[in-house]
């Protein structure tokens, strides 16, 4: 059963049109992750299907109901991450989980019975009496994780929920998002980290442009490039032609195969130890320097710049 189906939402804002035609599906206890750059399109989308932003255009169902026409309705279901940190600082922990929590209409013992199993599940049990101000970055971000699922949301909308926090924190937070998911909760997670979607989502969405350029699984999307591998030199900006180097590869790999970038040159292939030489060599007579060779296993940063011709992080 569908938990989430979006059919053809665009949104624009004036003459600027952020999301494009963008359709996908989520299934119940499914962990779905929307992967592009800052920019992408990911976050305009999400507030959509939030219900912050009306679409311009499109559908957006939530199990029966549709979410344009019955936001509240839907609401009820979701629990937002958002980028932003939503808490009060100048209250504890504890404190800003119980207003949240009344927010979803919860109160007395239910309330509180939450609210201790939101603080373990965060971690912050031994600091509920702290006040926010006080707390890292990643702290903070963990508190705010917990305010989205004291009602116990069917589907937790996670929007960029590690942006600049500490590695402990975020080791922290990719563990908590994977118990919730293993105990049947949907997500939605929205990353420009691909390490973070691939160890978190059973299905990938690759957002750019305000379009969602290819699906699937984690193995559908590097079968979708042929599941090649990546010869990447790194070359002395100095030395470098671009046009010169592209020339100089046409006639040996296919096209498409190669991406001439800034200070890299990559080519795609399967078996990599087999064209290495012919490859090096042939960058080298065109006078480039090369001053690193690397060999990347196909994921998803392959599948991105594959499609896109440029890197994730670009």
């Amino acid at each position: 059963m569908s938990m989430l189906t979006v059919q053809d939402l665009r949104k624009s804002f004036g003459d600027f049109e952020a999301v494009k035609g963008v359709s996908f599906a989520v299934e119940k206890g499914e962990s779905y992750g929307l992967l592009g750059p800052n920019g992408a399109g990911k976050s305009t989308s999400i507030h959509m299907i939030t219900g912050l932003f009306p679409p311009t255009s499109g559908e957006i169902r939530m199990k029966d109901i549709d979410v344009v026409k019955n936001p509240k309705q839907a609401q009820k279901w979701i629990g937002v991450v958002p980028q932003e940190i939503a808490l009060y600082q100048s209250m504890s922990a504890r404190e800003n989980l119980k207003f949240w929590g009344r927010m979803y209409d919860l109160s007395g013992n239910e309330l509180e019975k939450s609210v201790d199993q939101v603080l373990e599940i965060i971690g912050l049990t031994e600091r509920a009496k702290d006040k926010v101000e006080t707390f890292s970055g990643g702290m903070k971000r963990r508190v705010n994780i917990g305010a989205a699922i004291l009602h116990k949301p069917e589907l937790l909308i996670m929007d960029e929920p590690t942006v600049g926090i500490d590695p402990q924190s975020r080791n922290h937070i990719l563990e908590t998002v994977k118990r919730l998911n293993g105990e049947g909760m949907t997500i939605i997670y929205t990353s420009h980290y691909m390490e973070e979607v691939e160890y978190l989502c059973e299905r990938i969405g690759i957002v750019d442009h305000g379009q969602l350029i290819a699906s699937g699984t984690l193995r559908e999307l590097r079968e979708s490039i042929g599941d090649q591998s990546r010869i990447i030199l790194t070359i002395d900006k100095e030395s470098a032609n671009a046009a010169q180097i592209t020339q100089a590869l046409s006639g040996d790999f296919s096209p498409g195969a190669v991406q001439v970038q800034d200070h890299q040159v990559t080519v795609f292939h399967k078996d990599p130890q087999l064209i290495l030489s012919e490859f090096i060599q042939s960058v080298t007579k065109t006078g480039t320097k090369i001053t690193a060779v690397d060999i990347v296993e196909p994921n998803l940063e392959s599948v991105f710049l594959h499609l896109t011709g440029r890197n994730l992080r670009d």
